[in-house]
């Protein structure tokens, strides 16, 4: 049974959906998912959770994301990016690196940030992307964000290329909207690249090339193991007994135990069971249980 997550180097031009079910198909996976949305223009890491591993995935969505962008600035579109229709255009002014760097610093930090139109964000059930191609604008709330790094890479006269490290929930082309206008004028997302998401910051990425080769050649694309996903939750080591009642739904008692919180749960054969959540008084509930193969691990 496959389990694992798979670190996918999205290309350009396919949404995140669509490299999911390609990897599906290759993997012959018949549960999968993908951890934060990727725009079809933009490249680099989509973690893809496989099997047992999709029930991780929301552990997962709330890391940090490094990004490289390129804004293109005189220009702006209705999606915000170079796909869209240019909908407003102002000069440039001249700009020089502290002028840059004095903007930057006003847009590190926590901050408040409103969706833009074209998102995958719902309202009425219906996804504000295909209202927004309706013609229809609605109200979105703001978020908070929350902006740890924003460097400058290189300075144009008609382009500013930046990278940063920021929360889940940061709409790097509403960032770069904001950012051109704070220069004096407007822009747009000409460039996206993912570079990593929090935990994997130095694992490799395969290519949707890679992973289908291998696949057609016999062999398995490298996982990343559910529970090595996890590396910040605590780990707990349960009885045979104990293990038996988690994976039926049923909380345990532990008296010696004390940690508070999400924890991961393994059986004295060193399987890896799933997540539980401990309440700092002894006892582990169930959140999160996987269903092992006879004889084997879930990942």
């Amino acid at each position: 049974m496959i389990c694992g997550v798979l670190l996918l180097d999205k290309p350009e031009g396919l949404s995140s959906n669509a490299a999911l079910q390609r990897v599906k198909r290759s993997l012959g996976a018949p549960k999968a998912g993908h951890v934060g949305s990727l725009d079809p223009l933009a490249t680099g890491m989509l973690p893809i959770c496989l099997g047992e591993a999709t029930k991780i995935a929301g552990e997962l969505a709330g890391g940090r994301k490094r990004y490289r962008f390129e804004i293109a600035l005189g220009a702006r579109t209705d999606t915000g990016d170079r796909e869209g229709a240019v909908i407003e255009t102002t000069p440039v002014p001249a700009l020089d690196a502290r002028g840059v760097e004095a903007v930057l610093e006003r847009f590190r930090g926590r901050q408040q940030q409103v969706p833009p139109m074209y998102s995958a964000l719902k309202r009425g059930g219906e996804p504000l992307y295909r209202l927004a191609r309706a013609g229809v604008q609605v109200e979105r709330a703001a978020r908070e964000i929350e902006i740890d790094e924003l460097v400058t890479l290189a300075l144009r006269a008609d382009a500013l290329e930046l990278e940063a490290l920021c929360s889940k929930g940061t709409y790097i082309r509403v960032l770069a909207e904001d950012i051109a206008r704070a220069l004096g004028t407007c822009g747009h997302v000409a460039r996206l690249r993912r570079l990593w998401v929090v935990p994997f910051e130095s694992e490799p990425m395969q290519t949707l090339d890679e992973v289908e080769q291998t696949c057609r050649a016999g062999g398995m694309p490298r996982l990343v193991a559910a529970d090595q996903a996890l590396p910040a939750l605590p780990s707990v080591t349960v009885s045979a007994p104990a293990a038996l009642r988690l994976t039926q739904g049923q909380p345990i008692s532990w008296p010696e135990m004390r940690l508070a919180g999400r924890v991961r749960v393994y059986d004295g054969q060193g399987r890896f069971l799933g997540l539980g959540e401990a309440d700092g008084q002894g006892a582990v509930r169930p959140k999160r249980m996987f269903v092992l193969v006879a004889g084997g691990g879930s990942g």
